[in-house]
């Protein structure tokens, strides 16, 4: 069972005019089983936190913390972070020229799980993986992400998610780009680990960062949060999303500003 922990947490990146602020104090707890949903307009600092949580040496931690069972978050470097369970899907992946998707995933999975897994029992995991995700075996062979589509792309996060089972999986704006039949694959992948994390009696925490309600009639949140202006300005059940799709951000953005 694991338990991260942000509290206060500021953030600022480097600009031509010197340090700019995105995140301004979040406070927020995502535990074994949970499922939150952070929505928010663009700019609002939601990325930021995807990205600082994994390391990204863009974003700078000014104040606050993060731990991950008790432990210090911040203090870990990106490879280290990733081996304590932390995991993130980007918006954005990365293409990799030169190296295969098999050896990306086989490479990832030893470092996290501190040997080589067994080469049968691999490639058996491999392919049921790839056939869930709907995704052909011969990407297995092709650069990491080079020339795949924007849906392939996701799929292999969701892949990636599954082979390296995270503790705490960031899911950032998963659904961006997706057709409506790649968003219920990578859905039905992410509530597949759920599932399956549950099973093992360890349960996956996760934060999924969106813009947009469809992808929540998928993947069920357990609490919605809505972000502006740098923090978490309310919180609540699925119905907050609810409204947010019915009314918009207005009302909290303006309560954000006045801040």
């Amino acid at each position: 069972m694991a338990t991260l922990e942000i509290r206060d947490l500021h953030v600022s990146v480097v600009t031509e005019e010197g340090p700019k602020e995105i995140l301004r104090g979040v406070d927020l707890t995502i535990g074994s089983g949970e499922t939150h949903a952070i929505m928010g307009p663009n700019g609002s600092g939601k990325s930021t936190l995807a990205y600082s949580l994994a390391g990204h040496p863009k974003y700078v931690v000014t104040s606050g913390t993060v731990t991950l069972d008790g432990e210090d978050v911040l203090a870990m470097t990106v490879d280290e972070r990733a081996r304590a369970g932390v995991f993130l899907a980007m918006q954005y992946p990365v293409e990799v020229s030169g190296v295969s998707t098999s050896n990306f995933l086989r490479t990832a999975a030893t470092a996290v799980r501190g040997e080589a897994p067994p080469i049968r029992k691999w490639v058996k995991e491999v392919k049921q993986s790839m056939l869930d995700l709907e995704i052909d075996p011969q990407f297995s062979e092709r650069s990491v992400n080079e020339g795949f589509s924007g849906g392939e792309k996701k799929r292999h996060e969701i892949l990636q998610m599954a082979l390296l089972k995270p503790k705490i999986a960031v899911l950032d704006e998963t659904d961006s780009g997706l057709d409506v039949d790649a968003l219920r694959i990578v859905s039905a992948g992410v509530n597949r680990y759920k599932e399956q994390s549950q099973a093992s009696g360890e349960g996956v925490g996760i934060l999924l960062i969106t813009h947009y309600t469809r992808i929540l009639r998928y993947i069920q949140p357990d609490f919605v949060h809505v972000f502006a202006n740098g923090r978490v300005v309310e919180s609540g059940g699925p119905a907050l999303a609810d409204e947010l799709e019915t009314n918009g951000y207005v009302r909290f953005t303006g309560a954000a500003a006045a801040v």
